[in-house]
């Protein structure tokens, strides 16, 4: 194993960035994933970035960590657990976000697939909950909190 650079704090992930096709950036598509991805996380659009039928840019809660969504003629296909994560600091907003969640696939179940949720106990001393949900997007959008029990 080599060693890498010593930072002065440890970075942060940024970013994700999808490709999707030029349609799925439409006004109606961009309306769609903002109503979706805003209500269920938090997410808001950088319209100042926006370009129809282009790119879509969310910020998620930090001006330095966003999803960038790009058109592109061959989109990112992915298989159906292939995501990125996001962890929330209480299980009130774990159970908050599954809820909106649940709830946007009650009205559009054949746009919200969501697998969970599942709790995985560790050693006594750590239960990691997590569900996974996609719409409108490649990848799936992993929930988890950490509780830690000792």
């Amino acid at each position: 194993m080599t060693s890498g650079p010593q930072f002065s704090t440890a970075p942060n992930l940024n970013h994700v960035a999808l490709s999707l096709p030029a349609d799925a950036l439409d006004a109606d598509g961009r309306a769609a994933l903002c109503s979706f991805y805003g209500d269920v996380f938090g997410f808001e659009e950088y319209e100042m970035l926006t370009e129809d039928r282009k790119q879509l840019v969310f910020r998620a809660h930090s001006h330095e960590q966003f999803v960038f969504l790009i058109a592109d003629d061959a989109p990112m296909t992915a298989p159906r657990f292939d995501h990125f994560g996001l962890s929330v600091s209480t299980k009130e907003d774990f159970d908050e976000v599954l809820r909106r969640a649940q709830a946007w696939q009650a009205n559009e179940p054949d746009a919200v697939d969501i697998v969970g949720p599942e709790v995985e106990h560790y050693y006594g001393a750590l239960d990691l909950r997590n569900f996974y949900v996609r719409y409108r997007l490649p990848l799936m959008v992993e929930t988890q909190h950490f509780e830690y029990l000792l």
